[in-house]
């Protein structure tokens, strides 16, 4: 049947025509293909024959090296198989062959090989179970694939999880995620983590702790739906349909969960090796404990309902432990103890129903013993009657027409009875505790979207299927259906957004089956028709199928060999359906009495689950409303609904609206082997399992169209190699991808051209793999071909030289044996003699010439030369004299500058201070105003306060007259009033006395008379009101006096009385009821009076209390005005020492008056000095001239000593001739030559030396312009000091006028010091004549500079003639060295021109002799323009001299000024100068406005850049410490913790500013290092100058807060951190991952994987130098917040953590990145990173051994995977990396080309053997939220706290600085 099934199933999957088109030109020798095999279903082997059309065998080579004949069908060939470098790919539809074998094979390489458990099949993830824990689910997992598309990681969970949330908030649509499966193929936990995935990435704000709810219903719902199976130790036993809620935001709200089918029959039965539901073993383990001993339980063994299966335990399951982590959850859930406890009680109360024994009494009757301890129990914990539940366990009540029939029923309708009664009480416990989840997820807000998590069970078919199988198989019918549908639905839409001709495909459609089982007259309704029979049978129901179905629907089938089954195909295979029981299950009933009993029941909770017409279990109705996306066809008739198949369909029916109303997304789990093996592959029950749950019916969707589909950018890089130079000239590459797609596949229908992407058929990407791989081993040929090649040559080089090399030598020493014979050596020999005397006398005439012609040279040269020597030493001796003269002058005038600079400086720094000491009496002299001004206020103020006390006090005193007053007047009116009512009390008396003797005499006629009775009464009545005024008149004449007198004085009166007994009764009522009101009376006035008393004490009590305040307060004004007064006669006596001031004043005025008239003789010496400067000057220029004289001299002498002439003279013709005959003339010439070039170098050399003393004039003339420049820059900055001066004067006469208005007294003082009326100077005059010196020196200054531009002009002109004169010269010199030359050429010619050359040199000697008098005079006018000059500077000096000594005179004369101002302004003060003390003073109103200006509102930007590091935490300390030196706890105290607040709030206003961070930072350590540093504690004191210790605290020890600091350091750091990881985080994997440094080395392999189309690339190209860019901007905003260099290490430190463990996070999800060109990628930029640290000088932070993980996984990618060697070596260098993680690199290693090879699993087993003595961490992933231990290093401040100033733009003017 299997081998049928997969025939068929191949048949199905590969189309005829596409195997015609593929095996056309792929069905050859060596390709492979795929046969079925009985054991592997699937095996490989290798063509050993090519293939020709009709051909019936296939001559195979199998892997195991067999040959093997297959028969082969020409229309059905064997599938073929992918390229190995297509195996292994993450999604199957990527794949090129799309087939079932393809499929499986890829599989098992990525399960059994790889270890990776999850598959893409398109739309739906195949999950494998992998039977073992998996590091892969961790919170760092989670965040890895958060925002990230499906397809740029591995396939998970997550990833369709991140697919489903993405989409849900980005289109606002509702998402599903359809988990379905075989039992214990991971169902129920991958559904739990898609929820615990939503629940981590969406965080929701509130305190609720939703999320934490969402995932604890999990634990509950497995407890009380899961249960033990022989397939699984946790399968679930229901469908289960969660929707998480989420709000606008996408955060979690609530959730909602619905239930289907729960297999109620496990509660009353379990197979062999099965268990109960997992919360009835938690309880009996837990029975022992106090808390359920009233359950009376027991172990697990000891009932009937858990021992049915045998297997009581689960192997690494603690019952126990579970039972409390399950209560756990009710608590998280909110549910209470007492709900808890009702749930256990109804659980233990069905494990002791199914204990009750129940006995045969003969065949047809049964009994239950009410004796039985079980029914009791069980009656207990349910509040039911004992004797009824045994009577009617055992009978049942039948209800006809006319009578009640009450029927025995035998023992085993009993046992069902009881069964079916616990079955619907576990079933009610059931949605009940689903109701109460539900309840406890619901959400008070408005839901926005919802994503739904679908858990239910896959396709089933065992041995015997009963009714639970058929439901299920129906629900997976309605499932595989809406599937295909968007499947179709999708491939559709994606054909239609590439505008590629849609044509229908074939594909299943199950609509057929769904008909058979839902349809009008179908199985489900014959069913329910059947139920509602009396006597209705499965039998009956089986046979009513058989007459409807049987031979009329080709999808119902009768078993041959048997009666009570039937057999339905279905869409993954045939099912054969037992009969028996369906119709009881159906019915699921119980029987009317029990249900009535139970309905009674006292416990409340029982009672409830059997109501007539209970509430919805489940608000889900009304919470969700969902539209459906296709109409769904409901059954009308309302009998249905009673049976378990209707609610059932009513169910799916709504489960197919929502889901239609839904984006779905499918993961389908598989069951890899029945033995539960770790890693196992069963290939058949996988394929089993493939073809069940629709993955090959996706594959032969997408096998059918173009399964393959690359955009045009993956194909022109993947197969650049294919086209030609032409193609690639093209610059669309649309058009390349279309030209060469044309080319290389004829047939146009293999391939479709969209709009972005290129579509295939199946096959096509084999085929192109196929040529790109020809063509790569072609190159490969070539480029070894010519290497071969070149190597060749090369070495037939080498060799051919080395013997070309032997035989030179060989044939040279063959011709010098043949040649050397004695004829041969005497003739050499003979000839070389005669050589020798010819030559030596050729060379002894030329000696003999060049003698003569040198002793002659030699005569003149060294007479000249002893001439020159003498004169030398004449100059020497005359330069002696001048230089001693010129250096004395130039030692005066250094002298004379060195003071004038002294001076200048000095002059600048007693400004500066003059202006210091100005301004701060300045601020004293507005201070003491400003004193002035609030005392006089403060004493206004005092005395209109005073004057208002005094107002207040007559006030009071008169109110507490009119008190008095008005007492009196109330006291005399309350005696008037007792008075009256004493008189009037006594009168009342009388009458009572009166009326008793009345009523004594006429008692007698009253007893007979009921009128005089009457009358009595009436007199009575009429004495109560006397009475009540006597009782008031008692009352205010005694206060004191208690109420009950009165009563007791009635009760005399009454008792006086001799009237009857009733008589008396009436009259004492009524004077008990006057009583009452004289009593309620009294109290009222007693009341009255106390509360006037208490009135009248509070305001005595006040009105001392004021008064008290009065005088104190005129204590402190007395106090005040007697400080004034103090304060007065200081002033006075400060006045007069002012006035003995101002009379030194008048003094120094005089003596500067005086002064100023020597400045004409100043001016006489100038003049002197002018005169005495042109005399040296004519006297230079006299010397100059001499020697130019002497120089000339000399030259004509040695010119005229050498007379040609004479020597032409003296030789004749024929000497001539004697002479030449062996060419002694040409010899005597070249002599002559050689002399001449003597002379021109040596004037050559006087010729350079020349220019060199030009240059060096040139240099001393631009120093000089230097010098002049810095004269002028010297005049501006004390023309600057002349302005400053005369400001200031201007500005102390300005101010001194206006000090006078406010203090008249010192007015007086300042007029009698600037007014001097008795003399004839005063200062006022003295002014300008001060700005008219200064006005001449300023014109003095202009006429200087102006003089210094023109001379300046005027020697760029000489010296520019001068330059232009030389080059003439050179010029010249060099036309005339070239007729020497061409002169020379001449006589070489003609021997006979000789006498003509002679001439010829004679008239360029003289030339010679021009030139060089030429070049003397230019030498002489260059001194003579640089003595001019140096002249001209020396002028200059000397009257800038002059000006500076006028100059100095006046400002002596103004420091003499400043000096007297000063002794008048600073007679309080100390001479000495003022010295900060590092302090700054503040006020306690002050506080708050400092830490808003410096903390709060202070923006770093404009800080950072000009002021210096941590300058706010300066300011702040110096205010502690002037805090601290008030000795003020309360103001320390404060200011601290406003400080520390101040930095709390602005952190937290910018919990997001990386720059506000960083500064705030940097302050607080420096703020922490101050408080060190300045504490006063020796180990922070060692790095302090002498002056920084006498700064330290003196009063307070702040170690406190310095921890305090410290934390809010750590706090801000940490913060910092995160937000610099967050800022980089998001281009650590594209820069460091996905961006290739080397271009040309592609690291990724195109796979034509198809995203989804939801899926948009909506990232940023980010690059490596992005990621050192940012790195550089955090780094330089670090440095310039003034950060501590070791914080800034650590902070790097920590950044380069996050690069590494982020991209080696990212490398371990994707196997695409896993290759050797990836680690070569990672390597380079790894080395980028390293190259950013020694560029920032930060080698030594550690941060390189952060990356050593990464760096360690680059060369495990790169190193060679095949020997033990090799895995010894990754043993020992993979350090770094842990066990879990080197071998997940391995198995995820992907080669990109044919030419890399895969690691072989059994190399990945000797590097596991290796690393098992390793004890690392089982985690894969690293923690990127690992954060180091920081410390905060002790850097002590290097600025001084007194020279800090504080910048205008901070606003802090209220601060002084002490």
């Amino acid at each position: 049947m299997l081998a049928a099934c997969m025939e068929e199933r191949r048949e199905s999957c590969d189309p005829v025509t596409v195997l015609k088109l593929i095996l056309s030109y792929s069905v050859d020798q060596y390709n492979r293909v795929w046969i079925p095999d009985p054991e592997e279903v699937w095996k490989s082997a290798e063509i050993a024959k090519d293939y020709r059309v009709g051909d019936r065998v296939l001559r195979l080579l199998l892997e195991d090296g067999m040959e093997l004949d297959y028969p082969i069908d020409p229309e059905s060939l064997p599938p073929l198989r992918n390229p190995d470098i297509l195996v292994g790919e993450n999604d199957l539809t990527a794949l090129s062959y799309l087939h079932e074998p393809a499929v499986l094979h890829n599989l098992r390489i990525r399960f059994a090989e790889s270890k990776l458990i999850y598959t893409y099949s398109g739309i739906i993830l195949v999950a494998m179970n992998p039977y073992k824990q998996l590091p892969i689910y961790g919170d760092a997992i989670i965040h890895a694939y958060s925002g990230q598309n499906v397809g740029d990681m591995d396939p998970h969970i997550f990833a369709v999880a991140e697919e489903a949330y993405k989409q849900m908030a980005r289109n606002n649509k509702n998402q599903s995620i359809i988990v379905s499966g075989e039992s214990g193929a991971g169902k129920t936990v991958s559904a739990r983590y898609a929820m615990r995935y939503f629940a981590t990435v969406s965080k929701s704000s509130s305190n609720a702790h939703v999320e934490d709810k969402v995932l604890a219903s999990n634990p509950i719902t497995e407890a009380v739906g899961n249960a033990k199976t022989t397939r699984n130790d946790n399968s679930s036993r229901f469908g289960k349909y969660t929707e998480i809620s989420f709000d606008e935001r996408n955060q979690i709200i609530g959730a909602n969960m619905r239930t289907y089918l729960l297999e109620k029959s496990r509660v009353v039965f379990q197979s062999e090796n099965e268990r109960n539901y997992h919360i009835f073993y938690q309880l009996c383990a837990s029975a022992q404990q106090s808390e359920f001993k009233h359950l009376k339980l027991g172990s697990a063994e000891e009932f009937h309902y858990t021992r049915m299966g045998g297997s009581t335990v689960i192997e690494g399951v603690n019952d126990r432990a579970d039972m409390i982590e399950t209560q756990k959850t009710f608590r998280l859930l909110g549910f209470k103890e007492d709900f808890q406890m009702d749930v256990f009680k109804i659980l233990a109360a069905i494990l002791h129903l199914g204990n009750v024994q129940i006995t045969a009494v003969g065949n047809e009757r049964s009994t239950v013993s009410e004796g039985d301890s079980h029914l009791k129990v069980f009656c207990e914990l349910l509040g039911l009657e004992g004797d009824k539940v045994a009577q009617w366990l055992c009978n049942r009540k039948i209800i006809t027409a006319s009578e009640t029939v009450v029927k025995p029923m035998t023992r085993p309708q009993a046992a069902n009875a009881r069964d079916a009664l616990a079955k619907k009480i576990y079933a009610h416990l059931f949605d009940f505790i689903v109701e109460r989840i539900n309840q406890a997820l619901q959400f008070s807000g408005k839901q926005h979207t919802f994503i739904g998590v679908l858990d239910i069970y896959g396709f089933e078919t065992f041995d015997v299927n009963s009714f639970e199988q058929f439901c299920i198989n129906y629900a997976n019918e309605k499932l595989q259906q809406q599937f295909n549908l968007h499947v179709f639905k999708l491939e559709q839409e994606e054909y239609m957004k590439e505008d590629i001709p849609w044509t229908l495909i074939d594909f299943y459609d199950n609509q057929p089956v769904i008909d058979l089982i839902e349809a009008k007259m179908g199985i489900l309704e014959l069913l329910d028709e059947e139920c509602l029979l009396p006597h209705g049978t499965d039998e009956n129901w089986l046979q009513k199928l058989y007459n409807n179905f049987v031979n009329k629907n080709s999808l119902f089938e009768k078993p041959r060999m048997s009666n009570t089954s039937f057999i339905i195909q279905h869409f993954a295979d045939k099912v054969e359906y037992k009969c028996e029981g369906f119709l009881e299950k159906n019915r699921d009933t119980v029987y009317d009495m029990l249900v009535e009993i139970l309905r009674a029941s006292k416990f409340h909770l029982c009672a409830s689950f059997f109501q007539e017409n209970p509430a919805p279990s489940s608000p889900f109705s009304s919470a969700i409303t969902v539209k459906s996306a296709k109409p769904v066809i409901k059954s009308n008739n309302k009998h249905f609904r009673s049976t378990v198949g209707s609610k059932f369909r009513s169910s799916l029916y709504l489960l197919m609206e929502t889901l239609n109303a839904t984006t779905p997304h499918y993961v389908r789990c598989i069951k890899p082997n029945d033995e539960k093996l770790p890693f196992e592959f069963d290939s058949r029950r996988i394929v089993q399992q493939l073809r069940a749950c629709g993955v090959l019916e996706t594959i032969r969707i997408s096998a059918q169209s173009y399964p393959s589909r690359w955009t045009y950018i993956e194909f022109y890089s993947r197969y650049g190699i294919l086209m030609t130079k032409q193609e690639l000239s093209f610059s669309d590459k649309q058009e390349v991808c279309r030209v060469v797609l044309h080319r290389l596949i004829q047939d146009s229908n293999q391939y479709q051209l969209g709009k972005t992407k290129i579509f295939f058929r199946a096959g096509q990407v084999a085929y192109l793999e196929k040529l790109r791989l020809d063509k790569l081993r072609q190159g490969c040929v070539v480029i070894q071909k010519h290497i071969r090649g070149w190597l060749q040559r090369k070495k037939f080089l080498r060799e051919r030289g080395a013997a070309l090399v032997i035989q030179r030598y060989f044939r040279g020493q063959q011709t010098v044996r043949r040649a050397v014979t004695a004829r041969t050596l005497k003739e050499a020999w003979a000839a070389i003699v005669i050589q020798k005397y010819c030559r030596g006398y050729l060379v002894r005439n030329l000696y003999q010439l060049i003698r003569v012609a040198t002793i002659t040279i030699q005569a003149y040269t060294r007479g000249f030369l002893a001439r020159r020597r003498y004169r030398k030493m004449l100059e020497q001796h005359k330069a002696v004299i001048l230089q001693k003269y010129a250096r004395a002058w130039l030692a005066r005038r250094r002298f004379q500058n060195i003071r004038r600079f002294v001076l200048n400086i000095q002059l600048t720094y007693r400004v500066q201070r003059l202006q210091k000491k100005l301004e701060d009496q300045n601020k004293e002299n507005h201070g003491l105003v400003e004193k002035l001004t609030s005392l006089a206020a403060l004493r206004a103020g005092d005395v209109e306060k005073i004057q208002k006390l005094e107002s207040e006090l007559d006030r009071a005193a008169a109110h507490r007259h009119n008190y008095e007053e008005k007492g009196r007047r109330y006291k005399a009116s309350v005696e008037e009033k007792l008075a009256m009512l004493q008189k009037h009390n006594s009168e009342l008396e009388t009458q009572k006395e009166q009326i008793q003797l009345k009523l004594q005499e006429k008692t007698e006629e009253m007893k007979d008379s009921a009128g005089l009775f009457a009358s009595v009464v009436r007199a009575q009545q009429t004495l109560s009101v006397p009475q009540d005024l006597l009782d008031r008149l008692q009352e205010y004449r005694r206060v004191g006096c208690k109420p009950g007198a009165v009563v007791s004085e009635g009760g005399g009166v009454c008792g006086a009385d001799d009237l009857g007994i009733g008589v008396c009764v009436r009259v004492s009522d009524e004077q008990e009821e006057v009583r009452e009101k004289m009593d309620d009376l009294t109290k009222q006035l007693f009341d009255d009076v106390q509360k006037e008393e208490r009135q009248r004490i509070l305001l005595e009590k006040s009105f001392e209390l004021k008064t008290q305040d009065y005088e104190k307060q005129i204590r402190s004004l007395k106090e005040e005005i007697k400080s004034l007064k103090s304060e007065k006669m200081q002033l006075q006596h400060q006045l007069e020492e002012e006035r003995v001031t101002s009379d030194g004043l008048k003094g120094e005025v005089a003596r500067l008056s005086q002064q100023a008239k020597t400045i004409s003789e100043f001016e006489k010496e100038i003049e002197l000095l002018q005169t005495q400067k042109i005399d040296v000057e004519k006297h230079v220029q006299s010397q100059k001239r001499e020697m130019r004289e002497q120089m000339s001299e000399i030259t004509r002498q040695l010119l005229e000593s050498y007379d040609i002439e004479d020597v032409r003279s003296r030789l004749s013709v024929k000497d001539l001739e004697h002479l030449n005959e062996d060419g002694e003339l040409w010899f005597a010439y070249e002599g002559l030559k050689k002399a001449t070039r003597v002379l021109e170098s040596h004037f050559q050399s006087q010729k350079d030396c020349y220019e060199k003393e030009i240059e060096a004039l040139n240099f001393k003339v631009a120093h000089l312009s230097q010098e002049i420049n810095h004269l002028q820059k010297l005049f501006r900055e004390e023309n600057d000091i002349n302005e400053s001066i005369r400001h200031e004067v201007t500005r102390l006469t300005s101010e001194n006028m206006v000090e006078s208005l406010p203090r008249a007294p010192v007015l007086a003082v300042i007029r009698e010091m600037l007014r001097i009326s008795e003399g004839k100077f005063s200062f006022s005059a003295m002014i300008p004549d001060f700005k008219q010196q200064i006005s001449e020196l300023e014109k003095q200054k202009q006429d200087l500079e102006i003089r210094l531009t023109e001379q300046n002009e005027s020697m760029k002109g000489k010296l520019e003639e001068l330059s232009h004169q030389l080059n003439r010269y050179r010029e010249e010199e060099g036309m005339q060295r070239k007729t020497v030359e061409a002169q020379n050429e001449i006589h070489t010619a003609e021997k006979e021109k000789l006498m003509d050359t002679s001439q010829e040199m004679q008239e360029t000697g003289e030339h010679l002799k021009k030139q060089f008098e030429t070049e003397s005079e230019v030498k002489s006018s260059l001194r003579h323009e640089a003595c001019h000059l140096t002249v001209e500077n020396r002028d200059l000096e000397e009257e800038l001299d002059m000006k500076d000594r006028v100059i100095k005179k006046l400002q002596d004369q103004v420091k003499i000024l400043t000096k007297t101002i000063e002794k008048a302004n600073d007679v309080h003060l100390s001479s000495g100068p003022r010295e900060y003390l590092g302090m700054l003073e503040y006020k306690r109103e002050d506080e708050a406005k400092l830490i808003q200006n410096l903390i709060l509102d202070l923006k770093p930007r404009g800080v950072v850049v000009n002021m210096i590091p941590g300058l706010p935490a300066h300011i702040l300390f110096m205010c502690v410490r002037y805090a601290d030196s008030l000795n003020d706890a309360s103001m320390l105290k404060s200011l601290m913790n406003s400080t520390i607040n101040g930095i709390k709030q602005v952190v937290k206003e910018h919990l997001e500013d990386f720059e506000m961070l960083s500064f705030w930072l940097s302050n607080t350590c420096h703020f922490l290092n101050c408080l060190k540093q300045y504490s006063g504690e020796k180990e922070f004191m060692k790095h302090n100058s002498p002056h920084q210790n006498k700064n330290c605290l003196n009063n307070f020890d702040l170690s406190e807060y310095r921890q305090i600091l410290s934390d809010v350091a750590i706090r801000i750091y940490h913060q910092f951190i995160i937000v610099m990881e967050n800022n980089i985080q998001p281009i650590i994997v594209p820069g460091m991952l996905e961006f290739e440094s080397l271009q040309g080395i592609s690291g990724l392999k195109p796979t034509g994987f198809r995203k989804r189309s939801s899926s948009i690339d909506d990232t940023d190209a980010y690059t490596m130098t992005s990621i050192l860019q940012q790195l550089s901007y955090f780094y330089s905003t670090m440095c310039q917040n003034g950060l501590d260099p070791e914080i800034v290490r650590q902070a790097v430190k920590q950044l380069f953590f996050l690069i590494g463990a982020v991209t080696l996070n990212s490398l371990f999800l994707r196997k695409d990145m896993c290759s050797c060109r990836k680690g070569m990628q990672i390597r380079c930029n790894i080395s980028y990173l390293e190259e950013w640290l020694q560029d920032k000088n930060l080698q030594n932070s550690l941060a390189k051994e952060t990356l050593e993980p990464l760096s360690q996984a680059a060369w495990l990618l790169q190193v060679k995977k095949t020997t033990d060697s090799d895995a010894k070596e990754i043993y020992e260098r993979c350090t770094s990396l842990s066990a879990v993680q080197i071998i997940k690199i391995l198995n995820s290693y992907t080669p990109i080309d044919d030419f890399e090879k895969r690691v072989t699993p059994s190399f990945v087993r000797k590097v596991q053997a290796l690393l098992n003595s390793r004890e690392d961490s089982s985690h894969l992933m690293l923690d990127t939220k690992y954060l180091f231990q920081v410390t905060f290093p002790f850097t002590p401040s290097p600025h001084a706290l007194e020279m800090i100033e504080i910048p205008s733009s901070f606003k802090l003017g209220f601060l002084n600085r002490l």
